[in-house]
């Protein structure tokens, strides 16, 4: 399986330039509170200037070849099938499985980060559709919703599964070295700084899921 492969090549990726028009050209429609507190599941994920934080389309600019690259290079994923398997996958088992039995811990925010993200990335690539890719993230709500109360519990087992990933990748040798515990570190705390008005934990706080939806 390319699962602890593909964080460690994510993590390792630099800033890509891309070319392409704007996401809200194609997608002019804002989220709404509930569809941007889903999406925001995968905030952790990518630290690149060109990841998208409200809008369920992955990257800022529109890039279809860049999705089918990011699941096809990192996680062998080329196809809607190849996606369905991975989803579940992670909503079943996923890293925490592994980590409960190494560990003792079982960091659910981790795989529902990865989760999102590789459906967000489906979507992008053309694999699933809009409306299939929002079921995705419906699916993985309730299990995320009885784990934690805030997204500060969320961002502490988030980086708790990346530790446990680390410890997995410590005695890597093929220079495949992931970015720095403080990286990620610093990225958690600009998402849960609550002076970030461009962070969509703010936008859209935790509690907001356990209520109606509305328009932002």
């Amino acid at each position: 399986m390319g699962l602890w492969k593909w964080r460690r090549r994510r993590e390792r990726s630099g800033g890509r330039r891309w070319a392409g028009p704007k996401t809200t050209s194609r997608y002019p429609e804002p989220l709404t509170l509930h569809q941007l507190w889903m999406v925001s599941l995968s905030a952790p994920v990518s630290r690149d200037r060109s990841a998208s934080r409200t809008t369920l389309y992955p990257f800022t600019r529109i890039a279809d070849d860049s999705a089918r690259g990011w699941l096809a290079e990192q996680w062998e994923i080329t196809s809607r099938e190849g996606l369905a398997g991975r989803l579940d996958e992670l909503s079943r088992s996923g890293y925490r499985a592994r980590a409960q039995q190494v560990f003792g811990v079982a960091p659910l925010a981790w795989d529902a980060a990865l989760y999102v993200d590789i459906a967000r990335l489906g979507f992008g690539a053309g694999l699933i559709t809009e409306a299939e890719a929002w079921t995705a993230l419906k699916n993985i709500v309730p299990s995320v919703v009885r784990t934690y109360a805030s997204w500060q519990e969320y961002a502490d087992h988030y980086l708790l599964g990346r530790k446990v990933w680390q410890d997995q990748l410590s005695g890597a040798r093929d220079g495949s070295v992931p970015a720095p515990q403080s990286a990620a570190d610093a990225h958690l705390s600009a998402l849960l700084d609550p002076a970030n008005g461009t962070s969509p934990w703010n936008l859209a706080p935790w509690d907001t899921i356990s209520h109606p939806d509305r328009a932002r």
